[in-house]
């Protein structure tokens, strides 16, 4: 059966070669193995390595993968001295792969998969890794939207309330069958949408390590990747996000913290990682912190359970491991009602 991910490289070069300034001599392209949205593939050329990242094939949920955001949102943030990849070009749907592309520069460095990383040798790198990680965090929403010409990039009004309504919609789109986990929690979330408290800046919405180029000797971020969540929105969204996801087990699929004696290793507590960030932007402290943390779970859950039906669907970026998504919507509902019901 053929790939519906795979791409003619004989119609794609000269296509670039048309359309990037010094792009020459395509000589092959490899998809990148993770990632379950938009696949991502790197391209070897005769003037250099190119990262082109593409709409999935087939038919798609409304306003998922629109890959012509984050080209237009890296492309302000690297004018704004932010950390992202060079954006080189933005295809139109008709373009010679049959669907809506962008193409940057490859950057070089480290990923991190792991968060506990077991392959840095000392507590103090570890330590450096992440206090990098919080630092660029709060430099992304101290970015000025306006100044950044991103003042449009997001909707009026408040942002869990429309986030909830969103995802739900989504989740419901693409739910295969009924979890009483995920009813509750919907209905939790439903019962304790927060007021407009009127925070919002440029938000990531999947901000974590694996998402990160690291510098290859120093603990430096070079490049956040993934721009396809973001968005103007509240700023502890992104904070929650990642918090959440450290409580993950660490030998699920996630690769969280969970079970990870995080000061034997040199990593922060959740605690003192809130309180550097909270340092960096001048703020006392953050409340409704349960809220934020269960909507991160209910957001990722819905998310991969879309994931899950695009894997039924058959146009899913990684199908063998998208079919494993289907059970994370349980495991994270789960752990949702459970965080909810200790109240930390």
């Amino acid at each position: 059966m053929n790939d519906p991910n795979a791409i003619d490289s004989e119609a794609l070069g000269p296509y670039l070669e048309a359309h990037i300034p010094g792009f020459k001599a395509l000589e092959s392209i490899r998809k990148f193995p993770s990632g379950q949205s938009n696949p991502t593939y790197l391209l070897q050329a005769g003037s250099g390595r190119y990262v082109l990242r593409a709409k999935p094939p087939g038919e798609l949920l409304k306003s998922a993968h629109a890959v012509n955001r984050e080209y237009r949102v890296m492309t302000a943030l690297k004018s704004a001295g932010f950390p992202v990849p060079d954006t080189l070009f933005l295809s139109p749907e008709d373009s010679p792969i049959g669907r809506m592309f962008f193409v940057m520069r490859f950057v070089e460095g480290r990923i991190f998969w792991d968060p506990a990383l077991p392959e840095l040798a000392g507590r103090s790198e570890r330590a450096a890794v992440y206090d990098a990680m919080n630092a660029t965090l709060a430099a992304l929403h101290g970015v000025d939207v306006a100044v950044a010409g991103l003042s449009d990039y997001g909707r009026p009004g408040n942002y869990y309330e429309r986030q909830f309504s969103r995802w739900k919609s989504q989740y419901r789109a693409s739910e295969t069958t009924h979890l009483d986990a995920m009813e509750q929690l919907i209905g939790w979330l439903d019962r304790h949408l927060p007021d407009d408290d009127g925070l919002v800046t440029l938000v990531h919405g999947d901000y974590r390590l694996d998402n990160m180029i690291f510098a290859p000797a120093r603990a430096e971020v070079v490049a956040v990747l993934d721009w396809e969540l973001s968005t103007l929105g509240h700023p502890y969204a992104d904070l929650a996000y990642q918090c959440m996801q450290w409580r993950l087990p660490n030998s699920s699929s996630f690769k969280g913290l969970g079970g990870i004696d995080r000061r034997s290793v040199g990593l922060p507590a959740e605690a003192d990682y809130i309180a550097a960030y909270c340092r960096r932007r001048g703020v006392e402290g953050i409340g409704n912190w349960i809220f934020y943390l269960a909507f991160s779970f209910f957001r990722l859950a819905a998310i991969c359970q879309g994931v899950y039906r695009r894997a039924l669907d058959g146009n899913a970026s990684n199908p063998e491991k998208a079919k494993t998504y289907g059970s994370a919507v349980e495991l994270l509902s789960g752990l949702a009602m459970e965080t909810i019901g200790k109240g930390a």
